[in-house]
């Protein structure tokens, strides 16, 4: 993915799979999609089972020289789909996944995360957790990420620079960090420092990237507290300076909420603090947004700023439960983060899984005083919190997208969107001996799409993710799916 090679006209042919709309799930067998020089879908040719797919490109498109990529093995269990969006992740904390303690939420930041993040100063070590950190993501079909580095400008470009290295699309930002909450040996010296090695960060992320727009600088402000009012009033000019996204986090934990109004007693509440300094807009993805008021909800929505879902951090570091159904009611945008090391797991494929259990846990719980269960809610108000497959499905890829401000570019197959997409293979049915599948998932046959596509969700993995296109070039590759060369001369052989 290093290399810079002009790409060539490429077909896929096969089964695609993508989200229509927030509850809709399209699956076209026989299908062929055309990516161009630049890595835009072209054309996409939907379910002619009897056209030879080179006249059919020839007669309709008017391409005459072109490569294929045909799906694995030519079974029904191996299909396209668009590559998932991670809308929140802290890249340097890959080395904690999986580690808690018995910590909440701010004890855990002390004992678990900032230690490592301080760590990163260090380019060799910022070198090993980054490659991986992007190999990683990427391996679970990852296409775009929008990545927390450090406090550390030259650690930050390296991120910018891997991620450029290797293909994925990235927002990528210096965390600003100057409040007294900070220990001492990792935090910003003051609001002044913080901006400048902001600024310097962007410029050298932007000459990472040489104008390709893949990787691209985001204003993050780790979260209010991290922050005094003056570095946030301060990043609220650069945005309006620069209009660059922002990400942060908001509401993710109790005693991060009460931290907030002990510390900005003048706002009337968390949103109220990033809109009060301009950091509340169209451009924000704000991360968790699990405490909300209905007031809050309502400001995020009249600002069009937008949340990231991190079912599988909130889970497992007791945070909270986030009312996903009911921002989406509100008409607010919500994608899915991984969140790690609060999560886990890089893979978006396990936040997926992760939303449809918490909305499902939802429905049971006693207490939801801020959106009136003290009143009690109705069963079927009840059910309908829950998220289906196809919802979360939705959320992993054109709801973050939309997020990021790139649902026009990426998340689906259509027509002048970019080729970000993977291959996803579930394995053969299984046989009498149990071999068969393909990582988790196992087929027993006679399962439609919807059955093929549930078990990929709640029992895949990254070993059915074969090969990862980012922009049309590859990024992840299985020798599983063939590529032949076609010219007007050639005769395509299956």
């Amino acid at each position: 993915m290093a290399s810079k090679l002009p790409l060539k006209r490429t077909i896929y042919t096969g089964t695609f799979i993508h989200s229509l709309s927030l509850d809709a799930i399209e699956v076209v067998e026989h299908g062929i999609i055309g990516v161009d020089e630049k890595g835009v879908i072209a054309f996409v040719e939907k379910g002619d089972t009897h056209a030879e797919p080179k006249e059919t490109v020839r007669s309709r498109h008017g391409w005459e020289e072109w490569e294929t990529v045909r799906m694995g093995d030519g079974t029904s269990t191996t299909f396209f789909f668009p590559g998932f969006v991670d809308t929140h992740i802290h890249a340097s904390q890959l080395p904690n996944a999986g580690i808690f303690g018995k910590s909440t939420l701010l004890s855990w930041l002390h004992t678990y995360t900032f230690p490592l993040e301080s760590s990163l100063a260090t380019l060799p070590r910022a070198s090993t957790v980054y490659n991986h950190a992007v190999a990683s993501t990427l391996r679970h079909g990852t296409t775009t990420a929008a990545y927390f580095a450090t406090t550390h400008v030259p650690a930050t470009t390296l991120l910018a620079s891997i991620c450029h290295e290797r293909g994925q699309r990235a927002f990528i930002g210096r965390c600003n960090m100057d409040s007294h909450i900070h220990p001492a040996y990792y935090k910003d010296a003051d609001a002044e420092s913080a901006l400048r090695d902001t600024r310097d960060s962007i410029k050298a992320i932007k000459e990472v990237d040489d104008g390709e727009g893949l990787v691209v600088p985001i204003l993050t402000p780790r979260f209010a507290p991290s922050c005094t009012a003056e570095l946030l009033s301060g990043l609220g000019e650069l945005q309006k300076e620069t209009g660059l996204r922002v990400q942060t986090h908001i509401s993710e934990n109790l005693s991060e909420v009460a931290l907030v109004q002990q510390l900005f007693p003048e706002q009337s509440s968390y949103t109220e603090v990033y809109d009060t300094h301009g950091l509340l807009g169209p451009e924000t993805v704000l991360a968790h947004a699990c405490h909300l008021s209905k007031e809050e909800v309502q400001l995020v929505k009249a600002r069009g700023a937008s949340v990231s879902h991190c079912p599988v951090s909130n889970s497992y570091l007791g945070s909270g439960l986030c009312p996903v159904r009911e921002l989406l009611q509100a008409g607010i945008p919500v994608g899915l983060g991984t969140d790690v090391s609060g999560g886990w797991s890089c893979s978006i494929l396990a936040a997926a899984r992760e939303a449809g259990g918490v909305s499902r846990l939802r429905t049971y719980a006693e207490k939801e005083a801020r959106y009136g269960a003290e009143q009690g809610k109705g069963e079927v108000e009840r059910e309908h919190m829950k998220l289906s497959v196809e919802e979360c499905l939705f959320l992993a890829t054109r709801g973050g997208a939309e997020c990021l401000g790139l649902g026009r570019t990426v998340g689906a197959f259509e027509v002048g969107m970019e080729w970000d997409a993977q291959l996803v293979d579930l394995g053969a049915e299984t046989r009498e001996d149990g071999s068969g599948g393909r990582g988790g998932v196992a087929l027993w046959g006679g399962e439609g799409w919807e059955e093929r596509v549930a078990k990929w969700v709640y029992c895949g993995d990254e070993r059915n993710t074969r090969r990862v296109w980012v922009r049309g070039r590859e990024g992840v590759k299985d020798v599983g799916s063939r590529v032949v060369s076609d010219t007007y001369a050639d005769v395509m052989k299956c």
